[in-house]
């Protein structure tokens, strides 16, 4: 509704040519009608026709130019609302990405992106518009006639409410279900299509080529058959609204014969009615195709205008240097989520000083990555601060890519070149910087061995590389980017024992100088941190560094047994 009333005058010009394009062509074919007749009667000064000539002239000049007027002030107001649409969209995605990624899999929000704005646009352009239009010229026709005769007019007010009102509620009633189900089944093929690229090589590798093609056959099967169920309903619905197209001029030409016929003049007004009905009912035959759509557009409906009530008004921004940085401190944390009843952190307090290095250790499900999103400001407490230097993170969101670095579980590798892959931990650096942070991490011999060195396609995701290369490439991107807090975020947890070992070796002495705070869920190098957390139940149940809670904790020396194989 914001954005109806700021572009309300725009939307109205909108509604007019519209209505002006089918009025100017229904005028077109009524003078045209009455200039045949009349020409047909042989007038013997052609001053009898010539205004009518005029009117054929500027009415069929009228009728494109108003036309074309329309399709560019529609299409002109779409997009300023949908350009509004698409911006909130991607600020939304920006902002709530982590928290997406943890709500849809990334086929919806393939389907999410790709859709909801097209059927926004198609929503104001295939059905708004020819539906509003459709009803003002029903409006129009029916009172016009009605000055002529009340009674027709009632009779063509019901023939032409069975095309402009009923078949819109039969499409929607009949298809609208169908329709609904085919975006459904399309959003499941997207999800069902990006599972089966990503996971394809283990496909071709187990041997299951059948299996994989066979997979993807069921969307595909069901949506052909809800798209010629769908076919079938339109031929049916199209051929009723041209039969009552039939019924409608074969009665205006019974009432027009009946009604014009007290000279040889008034006849001529007969084609002129008739013909007129041709071009408006083009506009009334569009409504029903267009309303059996609004149930595909519900859900997109909804979600634009969630983006409005999911926008958090903006928090003034300071800055922190990053060589300012002195000290992280989680303030007496309570968290729970908006839809979960118990709390997920239960009065965190933590303080960590630059230079630390800390690990925080727990099960799946108690807290872990939820309190790295309040670090990072992801995610908002629902009591207490987490603030850097005394400075609240969220106030600091305009500088956390220069304070935070970040290396999770599967760091992403983009389909470009090695350089341009570690380059985006710092877009200025020099290619001698680049290759430089690559050595650091180990892998200059690997590079330089391949056929187009450090330009060589690194291939979708990184699948060129190993698990335990992928995440030096992007140990190389961190140490371009050069943040005073480093997060791992279980980078190891997909890696073989050995990978694992020197990967942890490489990373705390290239990050010696640096604050780190290490997710993990076991306990290989852990030496290699000064402090540990256990976080159990939303609160910490161990804290102490790792030699000492070696020494007077059977629990911990446990898991540290089990992790050595003891």
């Amino acid at each position: 509704m914001p954005y109806l009333r700021k572009y309300r005058f725009l939307l109205v010009l909108v509604l007019l040519l519209g209505f002006l394009t089918t009025f100017t062509g229904s005028a077109l074919m009524f003078t045209s009608g009455y200039l045949i007749s009349r020409a047909a009667q042989h007038p013997f000064n052609i001053m009898l026709i010539y205004a009518t000539i005029v009117l054929v002239r500027a009415f069929g000049i009228a009728r494109p130019s108003f036309k074309y007027a329309e399709r560019l002030t529609s299409h002109n107001w779409v997009l300023r609302i949908v350009s509004d649409f698409r911006k909130k969209l991607y600020q939304s995605v920006e902002r709530d990405a982590v928290a997406i990624r943890q709500r849809h899999q990334t086929g919806d929000i393939l389907g999410l992106l790709a859709e909801d704005i097209a059927h926004i646009e198609n929503l104001y352009l295939r059905t708004v518009f020819p539906l509003i239009v459709g009803w003002l010229l029903y409006l129009f026709v029916v009172i016009a006639l009605g000055t002529f005769s009340w009674p027709f007019a009632a009779l063509m007010a019901l023939l032409l409410g069975v095309i402009v009102i009923l078949m819109p509620l039969v499409s929607v009633a009949l298809n609208g279900a169908r329709e609904f189900h085919q975006k459904k089944t399309q959003q499941r093929l997207y999800t069902s299509m990006t599972d089966a690229v990503l996971g394809v090589s283990d496909w071709m590798i187990s041997g299951r080529e059948k299996d994989f093609m066979d997979h993807q056959t069921g969307p595909l099967t069901d949506m052909r058959d809800l798209q010629t169920a769908d076919n079938k309903f339109q031929w049916w619905r199209d051929l009723v609204v041209q039969l009552m197209i039939g019924v409608i001029a074969v009665v205006m030409i019974y009432w027009a014969g009946s009604y014009f016929q007290t000279s040889h003049l008034a006849l001529n007004w007969i084609a002129a009615f008739v013909l007129a009905i041709f071009p408006a009912t083009d506009a009334f035959a569009s409504i029903p195709q267009g309303v059996s759509e609004w149930p595909v557009y519900q859900d997109s409906i909804k979600r634009v205008n969630q983006l409005d009530q999911n926008i958090v008004a903006p928090v003034a921004q300071t800055h922190l240097a990053a060589e300012d940085f002195e000290s992280l401190t989680i303030d007496h944390v309570d968290f729970k989520y908006a839809d979960g009843q118990q709390a997920v952190l239960s009065d965190i307090d933590w303080t960590i000083n630059r230079g630390d290095k800390v690990a925080l250790l727990g099960p799946s499900g108690t807290g872990k990555s939820t309190l790295l999103k309040l670090m990072l400001g992801d995610e908002q407490p629902t009591q207490g601060t987490v603030k850097l230097n005394g400075i609240t993170i969220d106030k600091l969101q305009e500088d956390r890519g220069k304070l935070f670095g970040v290396l999770d579980q599967q760091p992403y590798l983009f389909n470009t070149t090695i350089i341009n892959n570690v380059r985006l931990g710092n877009l200025s650096a020099t290619d001698d910087q680049v290759k430089a942070a690559i050595k650091a991490v180990e892998l200059e011999q690997l590079v330089e061995k391949l056929p187009n060195g450090y330009n060589t396609l690194v291939e979708e995701a990184g699948a060129r590389f190993s698990g335990g290369e992928r995440q030096r490439f992007a140990l190389a991107r961190i140490l371009l980017q050069d943040a005073p807090i480093i997060i791992l975020d279980e980078p190891t947890v997909s890696l073989d024992p050995i990978t694992e070992h020197e990967l942890l070796n490489t990373i705390f002495d290239l990050l010696k100088d640096k604050t780190i705070i290490w997710v993990t869920h076991h306990l290989e190098g852990i030496t290699h941190v000064d402090s540990v957390r256990f976080l159990e139940h939303g609160q910490f149940e161990m804290i102490g560094k790792p030699h000492e809670l070696y020494q007077t904790s059977d629990r911990f020396r446990s898991l540290y047994d089990l992790d050595k194989g003891r």
